[in-house]
């Protein structure tokens, strides 16, 4: 087993991406941020699990854990393959009218039991990936989609201040025809990047198999030049669209020429041309990008037929994914741990989960409407978010049976019941019904102070409430100590009385003296 094991959401992630997307082990590897040896190893963990694809309904993490990983004793050993001489073949396929299909089949003459055809060309591929060639890359139609901000900010005036601020440029450009969309954002975070996305597939009227990426914090967690961690948020989105991401080396600002190239003629077609006027808000400057935009895109090629429209509607367009039903909604991924009172703390506030996963961690995606818990990729609770700061939200079906028979008290026959003992003991159970704004921590509270009066008797109760109203403390703890102290039974000090002075003085000149 390799030390650095997927979890099972990158494990789900990578099998899409091989089976619903035909992405090769290679890419895989990039947009997961996993080693390409882990990817075949899962790959071939699948293939022995007699699973297909899609997943059965209903299959959750830890039933394809188990099924992916079996005892030791029941996995067959992976073959072990000859490796072909790399700088050999590298030698041949420069010689005119040899291919790869020819090297591969003398290659497989000699070793029978050697690498399949589509695995011998990736082989090939990452060994000649880490050299160092310059090639020109050709991008096939509706495979990639570059994306990144321009180096050069705009500024935007405050109208009633006059402080400026800066707005940052989004560019995106596609591989194969170069159509380009550009906006203006306020910032580079998280909720602007996913925005801008959403706004540049609805422009461009369908997405990509890849996302081409810098390695910003709004899409990679954790740069690595081997195994980028990718934000889960950002990973997301793209699984909405049918997208995956694979994003660009560090240092390697060849991985991403054809942005920079975007973000170039950006610079020098649109935002050069507006450097003399002055903006006022963020919607004025996408009104004043928006038709230099269209003009970039309908400008003719200087060595090429036709303009990356053109190049666009006939060859890139019908090869685009078509785009969900639904605009993706931009959600904050977090963990959350469940307390003891089965509640979890999501942005201040206070949202059931079932009793019994207590203790337990979980995931929480929220959205501008939407509070989800998920318990090992499985959604245990949902709520409508809400903004009160430590305030609750309670499910009664999450409850233990216990606290939903509380629930089945109306808040009236705990004061009768109160009334019963005496009017101070109703009195402390009003006001605690009253203050609290969780019924089940009131009602708690409420259920233990009645319950005194079956070991120390009602009298005693009604006396122990008198002192509590007197020194202000309408808890369990306070009444159990005056009871358990015997400080019923002794008379409440009388409070001093505060003298009154009298409104006519001889230094209160009074109302007749501004006459």
């Amino acid at each position: 087993m390799p030390r650095e094991r997927l979890s099972v959401r990158k494990i789900r992630e990578a099998l899409r991406q091989k089976f619903g997307c035909g992405l090769s082990n290679r890419q895989i590897a990039r947009s997961c941020g996993v080693a390409r040896s882990t990817v075949a190893e899962y790959f071939w963990r699948f293939g022995t699990s007699g699973l297909s694809w899609p997943l059965p309904d209903g299959m959750d993490d830890v039933v394809l854990t188990d099924r992916l990983f079996p005892p030791q004793s029941l996995l067959p050993t992976p073959m072990m393959r000859p490796l072909p001489d790399w700088s050999y073949i590298r030698g041949e396929l420069r010689k005119k009218g040899v291919t790869l299909t020819l090297v591969w089949e003398e290659y497989r003459a000699q070793f029978p039991d050697g690498y399949a055809y589509s695995r011998f060309c990736d082989r090939y591929r990452e060994w000649l990936c880490k050299r160092d060639l310059v090639l020109r890359q050709e991008y096939k139609s509706g495979e990639k989609l570059f994306v990144d901000y321009a180096g050069k900010t705009v500024d935007i005036a405050d109208a009633d201040t006059g402080e400026i601020r800066e707005a940052q440029i989004f560019v995106a450009v596609l591989g194969a025809s170069s159509y380009t969309y550009a906006e203006a954002t306020w910032t580079q975070s998280l909720p602007d990047w996913i925005g801008s996305h959403v706004r540049a597939f609805e422009y461009i009227g369908g997405s990509t198999v890849e996302l081409i990426p810098d390695n910003l914090k709004s899409a990679v967690t954790r740069p690595c030049y081997y195994e980028p961690e990718i934000n889960p948020t950002y990973e997301k989105m793209a699984a909405h669209y049918g997208a995956v991401v694979l994003p660009a080396r560090v240092r390697k600002p060849r991985d991403k020429a054809k942005v920079e190239a975007g973000v170039l003629l950006v610079t020098r077609w649109i935002l050069a041309r507006l450097r003399k006027r002055t903006f006022f808000s963020l919607f004025e400057l996408n009104e004043a990008i928006r038709p230099l935009l269209e003009a970039l895109n309908n400008r003719p090629f200087r060595k090429l037929p036709g303009s990356r429209r053109s190049l666009f509607e006939t060859q890139e367009r019908a090869m685009l994914l078509s785009l969900p039903e639904h605009r993706y909604e931009y959600a904050d991924w977090s963990f959350a741990r469940v307390n003891l009172d089965y509640h979890v703390l999501v942005d201040w506030h206070n949202y059931s989960v079932p009793y019994v996963l207590r203790g337990e961690k979980l995931d929480i995606r929220l959205t501008a409407t939407t509070v989800e818990c998920l318990h090992r990729g499985r959604r245990v609770a949902s709520h409508v978010r809400s903004h009160i700061r430590y305030g609750y939200t309670t499910v009664k079906e999450h409850m233990p049976t216990s606290h939903q028979e509380y629930l089945e008290w109306p808040p009236s026959r705990l004061v009768r019941w109160a009334a019963t003992i005496g009017p101070n003991t109703e009195i402390v159970v009003d006001r605690i019904l009253a203050e609290k704004a969780h019924p089940v921590q009131g009602y708690k509270r409420c259920f233990g102070i009645l319950g005194l009066s079956k070991k120390f008797g009602r009298d005693r109760l009604e006396a122990a409430s008198t002192r509590a109203l007197a020194i202000n403390s309408l808890n369990y703890q306070s009444i159990h100590s005056i009871l358990k102290t015997s400080s019923d039974k002794r008379p409440l000090r009388k409070q001093p009385v505060q003298e009154v002075l009298p409104l006519e003085h001889e230094n209160i000149r009074g109302s007749k003296y501004f006459h």
